[in-house]
């Protein structure tokens, strides 16, 4: 009997990752294409979807405007032309999905930024809101600052991240080939298309190819570490031909690509991810916050009493209720120093007690596992 693939049109938080070689030809943009793929995005959208857009492409029309040459550039000339082509990326997309009345934020980000745990959280709770809000994020590499990104780097990887960070559901990697073959199917006319990968092996990570096309940076083989990345954190992710119009709908309707089934779904990969970490602290909270935890509430500094050992932002602590029985673990939003100076107190009093402005929450609910 044959696996069923998830289907697109049933994701409720999906990121598309644009190649550049979708998105940037000889001529410059292709504006067209551009415009057709926010059609789509603006149709997901409108069905209660959330979407993301992770797009490459600052440095194919930065290296355009500045006359540069085809081919690898010196890390200098790619951050300059990464400089140059990301403001004119960010405007053709606000350009493209502002007639349907879709709100767009530039988020950049690189790789550090999901291994740093402060930063993660940081990023997280960013692009929780922006969602919450009915923003589209537009994600791209921060290219102009960073250099094992340019040089190693590859926004397919940097989806994967973004989509396990903000719980997507589903990720589509747009890309100029429909999937993943047992063989380069440009040099081995036996190579078979595989539609549904239900486990990532060995063998189907040795199915891997390199980039072919001049304008982009990542093969299949950077697509098969996205899929590792997404899968264990509960997104399924599809590769799929993006160069036809409405790319989405495309996919939706039963173009061919190939899906990688996720191992379970987002938010119990998060859950299981926190309760398997080692907490280095406790908050001890009173009856009132066992409460509110028991009901799916953030933990607010209000509730808790005591605060255990040492501890940074992003730290996994325990919280434990008052007779000492352990409720849950959490990522806090505070150091151990600021959570003692806040705890007893109302949300609205942090900014007065630390100085500056903070969260509410000390343990975001999002953020911990019962």
């Amino acid at each position: 009997m044959a696996t069923l693939s998830p289907t697109l049109t049933g994701a409720r938080r999906l990121v598309v990752k644009v190649g550049s070689a979708l998105l940037v030809d000889e001529n410059g943009l292709r504006g067209d294409w551009l415009r057709a793929l926010c059609d789509d995005v603006a149709l997901w959208r409108g069905r209660g979807c959330d979407v993301v857009l992770v797009s490459s492409g600052s440095i194919a029309l930065g290296r355009r405007v500045l006359g540069l040459p085809l081919g690898a550039l010196p890390l200098e000339q790619a951050q300059a032309a990464a400089a140059v082509g990301q403001i004119r990326l960010a405007r053709a997309y606000e350009e493209a999905l502002a007639p349907h009345g879709v709100t767009t934020a530039q988020v950049l980000l690189t790789l550090e930024d999901s291994a740093d745990r402060r930063r993660y959280l940081n990023s997280r709770a960013t692009m929780q809101t922006l969602l919450s809000l009915g923003v589209v994020p537009i994600v791209n590499e921060n290219d102009t600052v960073a250099t094992d990104e340019i040089r190693f780097g590859d926004n397919d990887r940097l989806a994967a991240q973004i989509a396990v960070t903000c719980g997507a559901d589903q990720l589509l990697l747009l890309s100029d080939v429909d999937g993943l073959y047992t063989a380069n199917p440009k040099t081995d006319p036996t190579a078979r298309h595989l539609p549904v990968i239900e486990q990532l092996t060995p063998e189907i990570e040795a199915m891997g190819g390199d980039p072919v096309s001049g304008l982009s940076k990542g093969g299949m083989k950077t697509k098969l570490m996205a899929a590792r990345t997404a899968i264990a954190g509960g997104c399924a992710m599809a590769i799929a031909e993006g160069s036809v119009m409405r790319p989405l709908s495309a996919v939706a309707n039963g173009a061919r690509c190939s899906w990688f089934l996720a191992e379970s779904d987002p938010q119990l990969a998060r859950k299981r991810w926190i309760a398997a970490m080692k907490p280095k602290g406790a908050l001890v909270v009173d009856e009132g916050a066992v409460m509110a935890l028991q009901g799916g509430k953030s933990l607010l500094p209000a509730g808790v009493r005591t605060v255990v050992g040492e501890f940074g932002r992003g730290d996994p602590v325990a919280i434990t209720g008052p007779s000492g029985q352990t409720l849950a673990t959490g990522l806090t939003r505070y150091t151990a120093d600021e959570a003692r100076r806040i705890a007893g107190h109302r949300s609205d009093r942090i900014e007065a007690i630390l100085g500056y402005t903070a969260r509410a929450a000390l343990v975001h609910r999002d953020d911990m596992a019962l």
